[in-house]
């Protein structure tokens, strides 16, 4: 069961600005990417359940997040239906991505009042996606449409919280990019948790990297 409300949740994305995002069937291993996001000052994980068996590694990350890491909110990604979403929140998902605006699983959650963030790519379904509830809009992928497609839907809709996944990366020039366009924060994944950190144990590293990142975005939120 989610320990924190979709509203808990949203602002907390507000609060830092980034959400990481990260999967490895490897527990312990992900034990310490998950603690030196948190060292660094990141208070959220976005969970991809993409491989065989991710709800088990899913589980045992929750549980030491909830034993080891106070405020480490613990969400799950890449869902595509009501009943793995149920299923995520059954071992206490406190919030809820996927890849496109599925309204089943807006239902399922808002029941739960967990925290859900679509995929939207369109004006209409980021419309869609508010009045089904939808506190923060994931734009995916981002690369695709950019700052300026942000900067388009925030001047006739400034209430609109935005959250590009892909087409993100660690520079203070792109991060700049994306803020001064208005989004409410970032995902990221393999350009802040890289296939080389992972393959080098470089926690320490990881670590630095997540509290220079969000030290950048507090600068440029600041200047908002």
């Amino acid at each position: 069961m989610a320990r924190y409300s979709r509203i808990e949740v949203a602002r907390k994305m507000e609060e830092t600005g980034m959400v990481p995002l990260f999967y490895h069937p490897d527990v312990e291993l992900g034990k310490q990417v998950l603690k030196a996001c948190y060292d660094g000052g990141a208070r959220l994980m976005e969970f991809t359940a993409r491989g065989d068996f991710a709800h088990e590694v899913f589980t045992e990350l929750n549980k030491y997040a909830l034993q080891e890491l106070p405020g480490m909110i613990m969400g799950v990604g890449s869902i595509t239906d009501a009943a793995a979403a149920s299923f995520y929140m059954q071992l206490g998902a406190n919030f809820i991505v996927t890849p496109s605006l599925r309204e089943d699983i807006a239902v399922a959650c808002n029941r739960r009042k967990v925290m859900y963030s679509p995929g939207c790519g369109s004006l209409t379904e980021i419309d869609r996606a508010e009045e089904l509830g939808v506190e923060v809009i994931k734009l995916f992928p981002g690369s695709t449409y950019g700052p300026g497609f942000v900067k388009a839907i925030k001047g006739p809709q400034p209430w609109t919280s935005i959250m590009p996944t892909g087409g993100v990366d660690t520079s203070e020039a792109n991060l700049k990019a994306w803020f001064s366009a208005g989004v409410t924060c970032v995902g990221m994944g393999s350009q802040l948790i890289s296939k080389e950190i992972l393959e080098k144990r470089d926690f320490e590293g990881l670590r630095a990297k997540v509290a220079e990142v969000l030290s950048t975005i507090k600068t440029l939120k600041a200047l908002e």
